[in-house]
């Protein structure tokens, strides 16, 4: 039997990287859908939010392994310090269309192809602040929430299907997409932490290698590597 494939946007950086390092660790083949060339077994370049040329990228890749087995929807990027009546209407906008839109268009490509199967898991990254909120980031923090719904009504949905829909809600974890001066990476914040420090971007990738793997139980379910920061 062939080895299974993994379709991971976002995955040239941070949880994406390291979800498509995880997988091919675990003897996965790997496609990796970013905006720039990432290291996996298929890399391809797309924007998430354009519709077309994510069904075209997702098209290639089942194309070339002929299956598709899970897909992990981590592109997506962070702002903060921006109160809620500042955020501009095109940074809502682009949040919007990144973060929400990116997802479903990944699973409106990728789910034709998991439903002929009759097999397959999709795995989706939202937040930890989707499930606490926050300050001075609420475009983000309203885009991974609404992450969080749709996922949850996918869930529902395909699960007749032999398709598992689950969620990894990470809390803040040490990418590249937290500034050296984040208020995330202040020691003061990381103290009121039950472990004290970030999460890593290892930790959330072997999340999600475990509901690809072992996860045939959770239908619509939160898994939160958050270290403490909700309980």
């Amino acid at each position: 039997m062939s080895a299974p494939v993994a379709l991971i946007t976002g995955a040239a950086g941070g949880i994406g990287a390291a979800t498509a390092e995880a997988l091919h660790e675990a003897g996965w083949r790997t496609t990796g859908l970013d905006l720039r060339p990432s290291l996996t077994d298929l890399p391809l370049i797309a924007d998430v939010a354009d519709r077309g040329a994510v069904a075209d990228a997702v098209d290639r890749a089942a194309g070339r392994f002929g299956r598709l087995d899970l897909v992990v929807t981590a592109a997506g990027y962070y702002e903060d310090g921006v109160d809620v009546g500042d955020i501009t209407t095109g940074q809502w906008n682009r949040m919007l269309a990144v973060a929400l839109g990116g997802t479903v268009n990944t699973c409106a490509a990728a789910l034709p192809h998991l439903l002929a199967a009759g097999t397959g898991t999709v795995v989706v990254i939202s937040s930890e602040l989707a499930l606490a909120g926050s300050t001075g980031d609420l475009h983000y923090v309203a885009a991974k929430g609404a992450v969080l719904g749709f996922a949850k009504s996918l869930a529902l949905e395909v699960a007749d299907s032999g398709i598992g829909v689950n969620i990894v809600a990470p809390g803040p974890t040490d990418t590249p997409l937290l500034a050296p001066d984040s208020p995330w990476r202040d020691p003061a914040y990381l103290a009121t932490l039950p472990l004290g420090r970030l999460v890593t971007p290892a930790e959330v990738a072997h999340t999600v290698l475990h509901l690809a793997t072992e996860g045939r139980m959770y239908c619509g379910d939160v898994l939160s590597p958050n270290a403490g920061a909700v309980i």
